[in-house]
């Protein structure tokens, strides 16, 4: 019986796979332990999306050599097809598998304890296929991760995961529904479309002449399946939002109108130089399409402060374009310099003081934007998925979200894991949760 650990880095895509992987290893009998405990095997689901993605990466790696020398420890994903060499030069690495071959851990781990040579069988470049990998179950309880495609062919100026991903692969319909109504009969109401670009679901078909198939047609099938309550779309590239995909959209029973469009940049220049494909205007032109479709959609984003070249004038027209828009949450990053990208060796780098300036101002307005959204529900009534029990502030609350992704808050010692509650937000509990009172509880069945 071999003991296993894991840590997952990144986005919901790793997690979808590390949750794949986990649910395989159990199938074949190994037992999975904390990442602090001595274990027999450790496993790094690695990230590259920024410089501290990396450095966060070699950081596991090597804790999990020195929590346990003689431990096999596994670097597995986007940081290894991104820096194969360094990875392969690291001492507290003794295997590396590749994106493209997360499905077959289970056989390359098996190999390697067998003493075959793994540098034959672990295939680090990309493919041209989807690599089929499917849940029965996932670590989180309530809400399901589906994954429906990998790779991207944007080819931002600063970003590396094409090079980590590969180009665009769509996942089977078939393959996706099935996958989803196993998970509903297994308890999932919830079920979060999510891929490294999934604006771009279908657009491999087309070229083999199936029937086509994009993320609108997708999101239909899916709305169908009985026993889906809730719907939510993953990061969505901005050019997607066209009359026909928000009507479609708004269409849909189990939608939740919670639509996260990655902007980077509210200027026009900057956008550009990102090599991002539209400008400011049509990205307010999709929030507005989604404001009329939907009551009260939580619109989030990406901004990006400080790319190379961005001057004050340029940043003071991104902080007045999100003003315009007043975004319910904004993830704000400084520029992150990553060899091999175009935008690396671009002129005039912005200093870290002036990133971290300009991030500041951000981060306030964003506070105060969603502390507006939120004021919203006070006195409405919400539908409320409940997910886990939480302290807060000394006492125990059921901790739960709306359609629109916002946190709420319960104080009772039943037991609501999973449950689909209706009822009214009567206060803040604190600048992140709303909290709804037990007798303004209306019970839906689930």
């Amino acid at each position: 019986m071999k003991t296993v650990a894991f840590h997952n880095l990144g986005c919901k895509v790793n997690s979808y796979e590390m949750d794949a992987m986990l649910q395989d290893l159990r199938k074949h009998g190994y037992t999975i332990v904390p990442f602090e405990e001595k274990a027999d095997i450790y496993i790094v689901n690695t990230c590259t999306v920024t410089n501290m993605a990396d450095r966060k990466s070699r950081q596991m790696l090597h804790k999990a050599k020195k929590t346990n020398p003689e431990g096999i420890v596994v670097a597995v994903g986007c940081y290894v097809q991104s820096d194969t060499e360094g990875v392969r030069a690291d001492d507290a690495v003794d295997l590396m598998v590749g994106n493209n071959r997360k499905k077959d851990l289970v056989a390359i781990l098996e190999q390697y304890m067998e003493g075959i040579d793994t540098e034959s069988v672990i295939d680090i470049n990309h493919t041209d296929e989807y690599e089929e990998m499917r849940l029965t179950g996932t670590e989180e309880h309530t809400r399901a991760y589906i994954k429906i495609q990998d790779g991207c062919n944007q080819f931002c100026s600063y970003c590396m995961i094409p090079y980590a991903r590969g180009r665009v692969r769509s996942r089977r319909k078939e393959d996706i529904l099935e996958e989803i109504r196993g998970l509903v009969q297994a308890g999932y109401q919830e079920f979060v479309l999510t891929g490294i670009h999934i604006s771009s679901y279908g657009v491999d078909f087309q070229k083999e002449g199936v029937k086509q198939e994009n993320l609108l047609t997708l999101s239909q099938e899916i709305d169908r399946i009985d026993g889906v309550k809730r719907l939510r779309l993953g990061s969505l590239e901005p050019r997607i939002i066209t009359e026909e995909f928000a009507k479609g959209i708004g269409a849909l029973e189990h939608i939740c109108p919670h639509f996260h469009l990655s902007l980077q940049s509210g200027c026009e220049e900057t956008l550009k130089r990102m090599n991002r494909h539209y400008t400011p205007e049509q990205f307010y032109a999709g929030v507005e399409l989604l404001r009329r479709t939907f009551e009260h959609p939580a619109i989030t984003t990406d901004v990006i402060v400080g790319f190379p070249g961005e001057t004050e004038e340029e940043f003071e027209r991104t902080r007045s374009f999100l003003e315009k828009v007043s975004f319910y949450e904004m993830h704000i990053f400084k520029y992150s310099k990553r060899k091999g990208t175009r935008a690396a060796v671009m002129e005039n780098q912005v200093p870290e003081p002036v990133k971290t300036g300009r991030s500041n101002v951000l981060l306030e307005m964003e506070e105060r934007d969603s502390a507006k959204f939120r004021e919203y529900y006070l006195g409405r009534d919400v539908e409320v998925l409940f997910e886990e029990k939480k302290e807060i502030a000394g006492r125990e609350y059921w901790i739960g979200h709306t359609r629109e992704y916002v946190k709420v808050a319960l104080a009772d010692d039943g037991d609501y894991s999973n449950c689909l509650l209706q009822g009214k937000i009567t206060d803040a509990l604190d600048k992140e949760v709303l909290l709804m009172e037990k007798n303004a509880l209306n019970f839906q069945t689930n």
